[in-house]
């Protein structure tokens, strides 16, 4: 499979933007060839995190950080609610993971085009209080974060190692 590889770009923006498609390769990588019901997999117990839960946890980040404050719509969760605050994450089925995994790539795609639409890291965005640049760090710092958390229940899942 072939992989993103770490970003060289000397300027911010494609370091940035290098980074976080690093991060979400990265994720993608983690996931890739397990069944549905390996991706809901709990592996490290007690915890109810799986690879799915991540997926699922990044997908409402990229909505809630990226796409909903770039394109200026006050857009929802999609998984966490008030009565299930914990819907990203806690009761996942293997009849999640397919519709699940399309929906994260919804949101990466749709957060990659609104960024194309912000040529600068400096302005503010649609809907927010920060710069783009605060938006995309706070993601990348998730993925980044959760990504650490997929590295060990990947390997308790079937001893797969490495980024």
């Amino acid at each position: 499979m072939d992989r993103v590889p770490e970003p060289t770009a000397d300027d911010e923006r494609g370091l940035l933007l290098g980074w976080l498609a690093f991060h979400r390769d990265a994720l993608a990588a983690k996931c890739a060839g397990l069944t549905d019901e390996q991706l809901v997999t709990a592996a490290a117990p007690p915890s109810d995190l799986s690879l799915l839960g991540l997926v699922r946890h990044l997908s409402e980040m990229e909505r809630h950080y990226l796409v909903r404050p770039l394109s200026g719509v006050p857009l929802g969760l999609r998984y966490c609610t008030d009565d299930n605050p914990e819907g990203d994450i806690e009761g996942l089925m293997p009849s999640m993971a397919g519709p699940s995994l399309d929906v994260w790539r919804a949101e990466v795609a749709e957060a990659d085009r609104l960024l194309a639409a912000y040529p600068g890291l400096d302005g503010p965005v649609a809907l927010g209080t920060h710069a783009v640049r605060w938006y995309v760090v706070k993601v990348l710092q998730e993925y980044a974060r959760h990504n650490g958390h997929a590295d060990l229940l990947r390997e308790r899942i079937d001893g797969a190692r490495g980024e």
